[in-house]
């Protein structure tokens, strides 16, 4: 039982305690009173009687008229005249009323006897008869009933009224205690909440004061590990000089952009070299070569904007030298990026950043699904070269020659795509996420979605997804996915993670779709979570909105592919996320690169003080399985545990 509702229930039992004292002691006051009214009553009708029976004590007529008299007057319960002489009653009056409101147990209760009194009637100096006279008790436990409900009435409303007023009075001042109770909650849910104003009550006030104390600390400690963490990674992965990514940062992408069979897909890679930088460091110094790469910097970021697809994919490799990884793009966006690249960076002779133009040098080469990192890189290296030595361009783009033929042309993509989205041709496959420690103990599986081609091969989500896209079309995959998802529950009772792009997060009309969707069937929120992707999450107010109301629906909210915004994991903590998976480019090869498990260790740490569960994305060897197993990571994902298939 709640303490609200103790002290509620004490107070009340005071008020009855106090109360029924109060109306005994106020009843047996009246009864006595009425006790000594009737004695009174009788005693006085006696002597008056008596009285007036001196002169007509010998007429019976009289008498009895007089008897008669009194006795209908008053309230008594008898009245009679006795001759002394002979000792029989000359006349006598009695009778008890019929009619009465007052319950029996009442009467009983009260116990009221009838009262007597009496009188001598004298003839002279002789006496000559007695006057008998008994009061009706009835009439006087009548008025007592009255006012035992009177009172009754009034002790219950103040009783109420009181009982109401401690109730609020109680409820106003523990409710200090009920946003302690969230603040324990918002823990459990990975939450920092401080109640800003402290209650009155000094014992109150000691305890507020307490957890708001406990919730800072927690939050500090949250605050300086995830400092610390993007402190590291920002060592391990970004420039000092520019802020872009390093070259170490970059392989990892590249890396896991076309090998990758999830995040695999085709685009540009674009490399940039400035022109002469050594000697611009000779003749204006080191700070105009730092200034001018800072310049050549901000160029890439500016022109790349345009490009969500790039998003931090741009890096600084060594030198003058950068890169861009383009996935998505096509061959027209490409060339259009290159010479806005070279529009922009030829401002920079204006403003004397540099003295020689052209300012830099770039080269394109196309890549797609399944080919080597290092044969990119030897193509675009090459295309480098070329437009390095050829005065009248400043940049060349190669294609890889063994492109699949599906891949740049933009009327079939838009008829593959349009065609499987009406018809629902979409597959399911699934990849299990199981537990680091015991593998065989299954977490959720993962969803992917897989487009059959008129060959009847599938096509994995990497290729397509960046024309869905294009197209604005990726809110219409995921409602459909999410249909599909739906009926699949229905035949098992596993559970299952869907990925919801950032279209859908972006569109009120299409995320309404979903959730009024996961409405219809919210009995599967424990069963069906859905992830968002780090790179296309939506801003923090509209993902703090979409958490709240899907937990109003009971379904949960992961990050996927996360490692590339650490800055964010500040917040974190307000959005009591179901779980969030490293992106697998912090993953592989983690067992022989001692810097990647210093990062992971960190995002460890930071999550742990959380008590948010991590999980691991494409785990391909043993070795890296043990690294995370030995750090404490809960689940692992990858070909290692499991290959994406249909449901068995």
């Amino acid at each position: 039982m709640s303490l609200f509702k103790q002290l509620l229930i004490a107070i009340c039992l005071f008020l009855v305690i106090a109360f029924s004292g109060s109306f005994m002691v106020s009843l047996e006051s009246s009864r006595t009173q009425y006790v000594n009214q009737l004695r009174s009553h009788a005693q006085d009708a006696a002597t008056a009687l008596g009285l007036s029976l001196t002169l007509q004590i010998d007429d019976p007529a009289m008498v009895e008229l007089m008897v008669s008299s009194i006795f209908d007057s008053g309230y008594f319960a008898s009245i009679r005249v006795v001759d002394l002489g002979t000792g029989k009653v000359m006349v006598e009056r009695s009778g008890i009323a019929d009619e009465t409101q007052v319950p029996s147990w009442f009467v009983s209760l009260i116990g009221l006897q009838p009262a007597g009194g009496d009188a001598i009637v004298s003839r002279g100096w002789q006496q000559a008869a007695r006057v008998e006279v008994v009061s009706h008790p009835m009439f006087a436990i009548a008025k007592l009933w009255q006012s035992a409900l009177g009172s009754l009435g009034w002790l219950l409303l103040c009783g109420l009224l009181s009982a109401g007023l401690g109730a609020l009075l109680l409820r106003r001042q523990l409710k200090p205690l009920d946003y302690m109770v969230e603040q324990s909650h918002a823990i459990a849910r990975r939450e920092f909440l401080s109640l800003p104003e402290l209650p009155r009550t000094p014992e109150l006030r000691r305890l507020v004061q307490a957890m708001n104390q406990m919730v800072e600390k927690l939050k500090a400690l949250f605050q300086e590990q995830a400092e610390r963490s993007e402190k590291l990674r920002a060592e391990a992965y970004q420039d000092s000089l520019t802020g872009l990514a390093n070259r170490r940062y970059f392989e990892m992408q590249l890396q896991a952009r076309v090998s990758s069979e999830e995040q695999a897909s085709s685009g540009y890679l674009l490399l940039l070299r400035v022109n002469d930088l050594a000697g611009l460091n000779q003749r204006l110094g080191g700070q105009r070569a730092d200034r001018l790469l800072q310049a050549v910097a901000e160029q890439l970021l500016r022109q790349c904007a345009k490009y969500p697809e790039i998003g931090n994919l741009i890096s600084r490799n060594r030198g003058g030298e950068f890169a861009i990884l383009a996935p998505g793009l096509v061959r027209e966006e490409a060339e259009q990026l290159a010479q806005s690249l070279e529009l922009g960076l030829s401002s920079l002779l204006a403003t004397g950043a540099t003295d020689v133009l052209p300012v830099a040098h770039i080269g394109l080469a196309s890549f797609s699904s399944g080919v080597s990192a290092q044969a990119l890189l030897n193509l675009v290296d090459e295309a480098l070269t070329q437009a390095e030595s050829q005065p009248d361009k400043t940049w060349i783009g190669l294609e890889q020659s063994s492109a699949p033929s599906i891949g740049d042309e933009r009327h079939a993509w838009h008829h593959l795509l349009d065609q499987a989205l009406q018809r629902g041709r979409f597959r399911l496959f699934f990849q299990p996420v199981v537990d680091s420690r015991e593998p065989r103990r299954v977490l959720h599986y993962k969803v992917l979605s897989r487009l059959p081609d008129e060959q009847g091969e599938t096509i994995p989500a990497g290729r397509f997804l960046p024309w869905l896209e294009r197209f604005g079309w990726s809110a219409r995959l995921d409602l459909l996915m999410l249909e599909q998802v739906i009926e699949q529950l229905a035949g098992h009772d596993q559970a299952l993670a869907l990925n919801l792009s950032g279209a859908t997060l972006n569109d009120a009309q299409a995320l309404n779709r979903v959730l009024d969707t996961l409405r219809q069937h919210a009995h599967l929120g424990p069963r069906l979570i859905l992830e968002v992707a780090e790179a296309q999450l939506p801003e923090q107010a509209l993902l703090e909105q979409l958490i709240r109301r899907l937990r109003e629906l009971g379904f949960g909210l992961s990050l996927q592919h996360f490692g590339g915004r650490f800055s964010m994991i500040g917040n974190l903590a307000r959005l009591g996320l179901a779980y969030l998976k490293i992106d697998g480019s912090y993953i592989r090869a983690i067992d022989q690169e001692s810097e990647k498990r210093l990062f992971i260790e960190a995002i460890q740490r930071a999550a742990h003080s959380i008590d948010l569960p991590l999980i691991a994305e494409q785990v391909e060897t043993e070795g890296e399985l043990q690294v995370l197993r030995d750090m404490g990571i809960l689940g692992v994902q990858g070909r290692l545990l499991g290959e994406p298939a249909p449901w068995r």
